[in-house]
């Protein structure tokens, strides 16, 4: 269960870890039981990782900045929960246990002292700063570990059960074959720029949808060295292109064409040619996935359960 609580700290603990930065403005975004949240410490965490911000026109951007904003503030609000239960209960951190925290670190990414020192250097932190954030983050996994109870022993009726109503997790060899039409934006593409091109591609799809060959259209317009292929980028297995790309590709059926979808590339539209569905996966071969996935879903259910009393007995006043 440990391994699975972490999992779930790590967002808030990585969130600590973030370089600050000078803010022009700050302000109160929430009171939670009469402690704040200033808007600094949202644009510390969100800023510095703007992938998702920096996709789309204006007005698509604004959207996905105040959503990533909000979220982030979600995960500051339950951070000072915990951390003011962990203050109530007087949860403590050994100097043993801190000392093994930060050689266990070291062991998953053989580094040595002055590895980490480095790398903590790059960020902006010291060792002293970086000891703190985890004495933190331990003390907040001893508090969900008091708290939250998920039975050990899983019977194997019930794991069964999750494996039939789960098959899609446990396939072999499930592939899709897309063909897409790119078009390109320039490093340095202005704003004006990027709608000349998102428009230019609205104009292609259209021309699809009223019934243009998608291979000519991907040989006529498409910036990818695909385009010669008629945009076929052939037999691509779960996990190997970019994510807002292979969303957008799972979710069609053979046949059918996405919308305009953006990447750090530029402007896609896709359609799939094939899909090749993989072969269910023996129960027996599988067993022990089955069950560290039951175990997680079953640890997520009981942290969702247990951020949700603590909302309930809070008083939290959002300002964001």
């Amino acid at each position: 269960m440990r391994k699975t609580i972490f999992r779930f700290l790590i967002i808030l603990f990585l969130c600590g870890l973030s370089s600050s930065g000078e803010s022009v403005v700050d302000r109160i975004v929430a009171i939670v039981n009469q402690e704040i949240i200033t808007l600094s410490e949202v644009e510390k965490i969100a800023i510095p990782h703007p992938k998702g911000i920096e996709t789309g026109d204006r007005l698509e951007r604004r959207g996905r900045v105040q959503t990533i904003f909000r979220k982030v503030l979600e995960q500051l609000i339950e951070e000072k929960l915990i951390d003011q239960e962990v203050k109530k209960i007087g949860i403590k951190i050994t100097s043993k246990e801190l000392d093994g925290a930060l050689e266990e670190i070291k062991q998953r990414n053989a580094a040595t002292q002055e590895d980490l020192e480095n790398a903590l250097a790059r960020d902006g932190l010291t060792l002293e700063v970086y000891k703190k954030q985890l004495e933190k983050n331990l003390q907040r996994i001893k508090f969900m570990q008091m708290n939250i109870k998920v039975e050990s022993k899983v019977g194997e009726k019930e794991l069964i059960n999750f494996y039939q109503k789960n098959t899609d997790r446990y396939r072999s060899g499930e592939s899709y074959r897309p063909a897409h039409i790119l078009l390109a934006i320039p490093a340095k593409a202005t704003e004006e720029e990027i709608l000349e091109i998102r428009k230019k591609g609205q104009k292609i799809l259209e021309k699809i949808k009223r019934g243009e060959d998608f291979g000519e259209m991907a040989l006529l317009y498409s910036d990818d060295l695909s385009g010669k292929d008629r945009g076929d980028l052939g037999y691509i297995k779960k996990g190997e292109l970019l994510p807002a790309f292979e969303r957008e590709a799972l979710r069609l059926r053979a046949g059918e064409i996405s919308g305009m979808i953006r990447t750090n590339f530029g402007f896609h539209i896709i359609k799939i040619l094939d899909r090749k569905e993989g072969v269910p996966l023996p129960f027996e071969e599988v067993r022990m996935k089955v069950l560290e996935d039951y175990s997680q879903l079953e640890t997520d259910k009981a942290i969702k359960q247990l951020m949700s009393t603590l909302k309930e007995k809070a008083v939290i006043e959002i300002k964001l």
